[in-house]
């Protein structure tokens, strides 16, 4: 049986997305459900960690009150664009902190790593959709950033023959 059309392969997919990132490492940021929250955030990259990225922020912002976000990203270019969701937690590890903190972050603290104002934040990555653009196409996956899940839907498309 062929198809005209290749499926998006999704481990491919996310590989591309997490060079993407860290290629263009700001996004969207929104508590979930509320779109005012909405801001840019650099997100803090660990190559070996898939299922979680982390955020240097205020404990006057919205994101201070932790649970369900959702960000969104758009890739230099164009060629690449993410939904994700996840479960925003305060990070406790020092170790974790002393990995990210650098002189971009500490612009933004005036007492700089013991600023009584900052919050350090880890977001668990629940399930994405990524689009890559690529000569018109677009390619769509949704799975979970950590692990793929083939959605039950994918599974009803009508295979297209050509007559």
């Amino acid at each position: 049986m062929h198809h005209s059309k290749p499926a998006a392969d999704p481990e491919a997919l996310k590989k591309d997305f997490w060079k993407a990132l860290a290629d263009s490492p700001f996004l969207f940021l929104q508590r979930t459900g509320e779109s005012e929250t909405a801001v840019p955030m650099s997100p803090q990259l660990d190559k070996d960690a898939n299922s979680e990225i982390w955020f240097f922020t205020h404990k006057k912002s919205a994101f201070a009150q932790l649970g369900p976000v959702t960000a969104t990203f758009a890739g230099k270019g164009h060629d690449m664009f993410a939904r994700f969701n996840g479960t925003l937690a305060v990070e406790t590890s020092q170790e974790r902190f002393d990995q990210f903190w650098n002189n971009f972050v500490e612009a933004w603290y005036d007492e700089g790593k013991n600023d009584p104002d900052l919050l350090f934040l880890r977001m668990d990555l629940g399930t994405a959709e990524i689009w890559n653009g690529d000569i018109g196409l677009i390619n769509t996956a949704k799975m979970a950033l950590g692990m793929y899940v083939e959605p039950a839907a994918e599974k009803q498309h009508v295979k297209e023959t050509a007559l």
